[in-house]
């Protein structure tokens, strides 16, 4: 897409009424989608560099354990040997062999400071809300707003952001926090996402949030 196409289609959506602003509530809950080795590490089959994106998400992180928000890293994992647990869509990608359980690609990237006081939400399919228990979660911390990090804006980011303002929640997608494997579907889910599901944020102004809230600790 141009970028002269691409000022277009905004301003389209713009008059229809599109992209209005959602907002930041008041109990939020940091989600770190599946920022595995299976993902972070370019040179396996699911993995792309993210590099700049866990650079992202670690100031976050580091505000949320500070103001005692909840933080949910998200990781996928297969048991079945043959992979029957990952239904149809293991037909449709070679790299769910690198998720197998017990294998280092399911693992949460060591560059992140995945803490003992952190969930561990355990999915198989792209949202974390499908076949999870991360609406019980949430509503037990009584969390109105999900602030969303992670892989793939295409894909695990956008289902889950999707999923979360259908449930109620408030989906805030940090820009800089969230990362993909084509730069194209990136920019373009970005755009999708802030049109119509999701507010898509800067990282500073998600920290300057961050900074005011913490009502949490005490749930």
């Amino acid at each position: 897409m141009t970028e002269a196409a691409s000022q277009g289609d905004a301003e389209f959506f713009k008059q229809r009424g599109f992209g209005l602003r959602i907002g930041f509530g008041e109990r939020p809950a940091l989600l770190v989608i599946d920022m595995l080795k299976a993902f972070t590490n370019p040179k396996m089959m699911l993995g792309a560099n993210l590099d700049n994106e866990i650079e992202a998400i670690k100031p976050l992180l580091a505000v949320a354990h500070d103001r005692g928000i909840p933080v949910i890293f998200s990781t996928v994992i297969y048991n079945d040997v043959d992979l029957k647990d990952a239904g149809i869509w293991a037909l449709k990608q070679k790299g769910v062999v690198t998720l197998k359980a017990d294998s280092e690609g399911v693992e949460i990237d060591p560059r992140l400071d995945f803490r003992k006081s952190d969930s561990l939400l355990v999915k198989k399919y792209a949202s974390c809300f499908f076949g999870t228990d991360l609406v019980s979660r949430l509503l037990s911390r009584r969390v109105d707003t999900v602030v969303i990090t992670g892989c793939t804006t295409s894909g695990c980011v956008r289902a889950t952001a999707v999923d979360a303002v259908q449930t109620g929640l408030r989906p805030m997608v940090v820009r800089e926090a969230v990362g993909d494997r084509s730069a194209s579907a990136h920019e373009q889910s970005l755009f999708d996402l802030n049109a119509k599901y999701a507010d898509v944020v800067s990282l500073e102004e998600t920290l300057q949030y961050l900074r005011t809230v913490g009502h949490n600790a005490n749930a």
